[in-house]
């Protein structure tokens, strides 16, 4: 297993998930692939896993170094799992977290609260090197709502709409550590420590 000095690249561009993973793999060093000069990934796969193994392959590829990679999104049980891998691109390419939220809540217009059911799903893969045959993945899922205006403003994407009500607020007024407890992302990553024989 790799050294606890061993640098792990963050197959993303999104600060919000980096500052996520920075914080669930502390105390180990997560490096942004675009410090090190890292393009995007195309996102060709039909599912979360997939395109996380992608963005991994292309972190490992271009760096020579570990890592891991996210894909997540947000499903949404009234548009039929809606906008799922499409997430991060729900209102068109470039879009932002405001436009996205801004379509999911026209789409949503006249659904009452109880049928807005939901649900963050994130896919998790770390890869040792490119050709690293063996990845080692974790699947996590969070449930929740979709509120009918946003609320909060921390978290980042659709944290605004996604209502808890086991706490009676969205992911974007939860406070960061409690959010790391709970998510999508750190469920998945609980599942991907428990496959390696130490901690990561």
């Amino acid at each position: 297993m790799m050294p606890a000095s061993t640098r792990i690249v963050a197959a993303t561009g999104n600060a919000g998930k980096l500052a996520e993973l920075r914080a669930l793999l502390a105390p180990r060093e997560v490096v942004a692939q675009a410090e090190l000069g890292v393009g995007e990934a195309e996102e060709t796969g039909a599912t979360f896993a997939e395109n996380a193994l992608l963005k991994a392959r292309n972190a490992c590829a271009c760096t020579g170094l570990a890592a891991i990679a996210d894909d997540s999104g947000l499903e949404v049980d009234a548009l039929r799992g809606a906008p799922g891998v499409y997430s991060a691109r729900y209102a068109g390419e470039g879009a932002s977290g405001a436009d996205n939220i801004r379509k999911l809540l026209r789409e949503l217009e006249g659904v009452a609260p109880p049928m807005r059911t939901a649900r963050f799903r994130c896919a998790l893969v770390y890869l040792r090197g490119a050709e690293d045959e063996s990845p080692l993945a974790g699947e996590g899922a969070w449930e929740g709502r979709i509120a009918e205006a946003p609320r909060g403003d921390g978290g980042f994407g659709y944290d605004p709409v996604f209502f808890l009500d086991e706490y009676g607020m969205t992911a974007a007024q939860l406070g960061a550590e409690l959010k790391n407890r709970l998510s999508h992302r750190a469920r998945a990553l609980d599942q991907l420590r428990a496959k390696l024989r130490r901690p990561l």
